[in-house]
C-alpha cells in the first residue's frame, strides 16, 4: 500500500494532539477511522511510530517521520492552493500582443484594474505592428492578439471597435485650411508618408497617393515623429494619433467611411488558461471611447 497523504495529515494530527480522541476531532472524523488510518501507516512503515498506545509520545522513528511529514504536508497545501489559483484565474500568465494605439490608449486602464484584483496574475505585454500581432499568435508568442487582423483558422475572433481614418498634419499646415471637406484630392501633390494600415483602405482614390509615397514607417510613434519633423503626412485611425503629440493634428476626411477594425483573437476558451479568459473578459467589458 501506498503512503497516502490523508496517512500523513492523520499520523500528524495524532502527534499534535497526543491523543486519537483529540486527532478525531481535529479532522472531524471518527477515533476509530484515525486509529485504522494510523495502523495502516505504521504497517507500510514496518515500525511503531508511538512508544504507547496512548499516542502521548513519539519513537525516534515517529520524531523524524514528523518532522518529514510536516515538510509534506505544507509543500501539498501550497501546491493546492496553486492549483486553485490558477483554475480560478488569480494566478497565471497571459501573453498580450497588440498595436501601440491600443497598448497606450485602450489597455492601460484595463490592465490598472485587472492587476489589482488579480495581483497573482503576471502580464507581458508587446506593442507592434498588425502582421507581427498575426504572428505572435500563430506561432504561439502571444495569448491575446489586439490589432486590425484577418479571420485565422483555429482562433475566434470578435470586435472590439472601430474608429475613421483620417489625415494627422502638423498644426499649422495647409491641409487644416479645409480640413471640414477634406478629401482623398486634396492630398495630391502632398508629400505622403505610407503605414502599415494603408492597406486596409480600399478607396479608389486613396490607391495613387498610396502608390506615390516615397516613405514607409512602419511604428506608429516613428509615423508621428516623422509628420512632427515635417516629412509629411500620413493616414492613421483617431486613437492611433498618441495623447502627447500635441502639436499634430487629426483631421477627419469628407469622402470615406472606411474605419480601422480593432478585433481581439485568441484560441477558444478550451485551449487558454482561466487567467486568459479572465482578461479576455474585462477587454470584453471595458467602456472604450472611440467617438470621431
Amino acid at each position: 500500500m501506498a503512503i497516502k497523504i490523508e496517512m500523513l495529515r492523520c499520523f500528524q494530527a495524532v502527534a499534535d494532539h497526543g491523543s486519537l480522541i483529540g486527532a478525531a476531532e481535529a479532522l472531524g472524523r471518527t477515533p476509530s477511522a484515525i486509529s485504522m488510518m494510523l495502523r495502516q501507516f505504521e504497517e507500510h512503515v514496518g515500525a511503531p511510530l508511538f512508544e504507547s498506545a496512548r499516542k502521548s509520545r513519539l519513537t525516534p522513528l515517529g520524531a523524524l517521520i514528523r518532522a518529514e511529514a510536516a515538510r509534506e504536508l505544507i509543500h501539498f497545501e501550497r501546491t493546492v492552493d496553486a492549483i486553485e489559483a490558477l483554475a480560478l484565474a488569480r494566478a497565471g500568465n497571459v501573453r498580450i500582443s497588440c498595436t501601440p494605439s491600443v497598448a497606450q490608449t485602450v489597455m492601460p486602464p484595463i490592465l490598472r484594474d485587472f492587476m489589482a484584483a488579480r495581483p497573482g496574475v503576471r502580464i507581458d505585454m508587446r506593442d507592434t505592428d498588425s502582421g507581427t500581432v498575426q504572428r505572435d499568435l500563430i506561432e504561439g508568442r502571444a495569448d491575446i492578439g489586439l490589432a486590425s487582423l484577418p479571420p485565422l483558422p483555429g482562433f475566434q475572433r470578435e470586435l472590439l471597435f472601430s474608429d475613421p481614418y483620417g489625415v494627422v498634419c502638423p498644426i499649422d499646415h495647409a491641409l487644416e485650411q479645409s480640413w471640414q471637406h477634406l478629401t482623398w484630392s486634396d492630398l495630391d501633390g502632398v508629400e505622403f508618408i505610407a503605414n502599415g494600415l494603408c492597406s486596409q483602405i480600399p478607396d479608389a482614390d486613396f490607391q495613387p497617393i498610396l502608390a506615390a509615397s516615397r516613405l514607409m514607417v512602419r511604428n506608429t510613434a516613428s509615423i508621428l515623429s516623422m509628420v512632427r519633423a515635417g516629412a509629411g503626412v500620413t493616414i492613421l485611425p483617431r486613437l492611433a494619433v498618441l495623447p502627447e503629440f500635441l502639436d499634430l493634428e487629426f483631421l477627419p476626411l469628407a469622402d470615406t467611411d472606411t474605419r480601422r477594425e480593432v478585433w481581439m483573437m485568441m484560441l477558444p476558451d478550451s485551449g487558454v488558461s482561466p487567467a486568459v479568459q479572465a482578461l479576455a473578459q474585462a477587454i470584453r467589458g471595458a467602456e472604450l471611447d472611440t467617438t470621431g
